[in-house]
């Protein structure tokens, strides 16, 4: 069964059992699963194709487009929704393993749905000592937390939340905020933002990982996460969140029930409604259909905007890469 030629391929089986498990108005819904006959025509070899209900954007395209324009309002709404999201799947004991705003589909009614579970995968508390042994070859290398990066194979829900944080982030910047050429080069980014990884920051991560003592890491880095997004987040609770969610050690990382607590969505704006936003836009935004999204890295200052002071509610935020 693990090999493809002679079965039916175990990694789509895996993400079949787990989208019929997973029912929440924020993940995407398995509505039926078809199949094409095996004739001779193909070979003698049908396909499986998984009917979802339609989604007419994904967040990746929606951040490429410059004349999409997403209130903080609205932001609140896109974080709230991606949160009961992992939530819920975090409640039923699955990872997400691939979180990136390319995965984050939105409806033309603007309900948002966590998408492409084919990473995804059960998990559970270690029952001995010697803990879990997951693959640490998950997640999109620009979203992929420093616990994975340094070879962690016992992990849990807090690998989810990090790539959270930084799609948060780029609800403001319009482009992912670490784009690490290598996983070298990756964790080198990591801790230019979140400061250098050490014993003080992360108990025991100097111990813990072999890779630690191998790779050329950072040495006297600050934590910069306020700092350097300061420029585009001009709201101190969406940046008290962020920096909560790019935390080094995933033990102190927020989880999503505490992450939803958080003074950002009972604060003045509250979340709105996308769909009124989505309405002015009449065809559908997918990453695959917009230009590539790499700008380069997060710059300290963003681009001159020549726009007219806004009160908080009212702001509207432009790509700035």
């Amino acid at each position: 069964m693990e090999n493809e030629k002679e079965g039916f391929p175990i990694t789509a089986l895996r993400e079949i059992k787990i989208l019929q498990l997973l029912k929440h108005e924020n993940v995407v819904n398995l509505i039926e699963i078809c199949r094409t006959k095996a004739t001779q025509f193909n070979r003698y070899k049908g396909s499986i194709y998984l009917v979802f209900d339609f989604c007419e954007h994904d967040l990746a395209g929606l951040l490429s487009n410059a004349n999409v324009k997403f209130t903080l309002a609205e932001i609140k709404k896109v974080m709230q929704m991606l949160l009961n999201g992992l939530y819920y799947i975090h409640r039923n004991k699955i990872l997400h393993r691939d979180m990136k705003a390319a995965n984050v589909l939105i409806t033309r009614d603007g309900v948002l749905k966590l998408a492409d579970f084919g990473l995804a995968r059960a998990f559970s508390l270690a029952k001995n000592s010697q803990g879990n042994r997951y693959t640490n070859r998950v997640v999109t290398l620009w979203y992929r937390p420093p616990e994975l990066l340094l070879g962690e194979r016992d992990y849990g829900p807090p690998i989810d939340l990090w790539g959270a944080g930084c799609i948060m982030a780029e609800m403001w910047t319009r482009s992912p905020i670490m784009q690490g050429n290598t996983e070298q080069h990756q964790l080198t980014l990591i801790s230019q933002l979140c400061g250098s990884i050490t014993a003080e920051v992360w108990p025991g991560v100097d111990k813990k990982y072999e890779l630690y003592q191998k790779m050329e890491l950072p040495k006297g880095q600050k934590r910069k996460v306020k700092d350097r997004l300061k420029a585009y987040v001009k709201d101190p609770y969406a940046l008290d969140l962020i920096d909560k969610l790019l935390v080094l050690d995933p033990a102190q990382r927020t989880d999503s029930d505490d992450a939803l607590n958080h003074d950002f969505f009972w604060s003045d704006p509250m979340p709105s409604d996308l769909k009124n936003m989505l309405s002015t836009h009449n065809t559908s935004m997918f990453e695959y259909l917009a230009p590539p999204r790499r700008r380069g890295h997060m710059p300290q200052q963003p681009a001159n905007q020549n726009r007219n002071p806004a009160t908080t509610s009212q702001t509207e935020f432009d790509r700035v890469f």
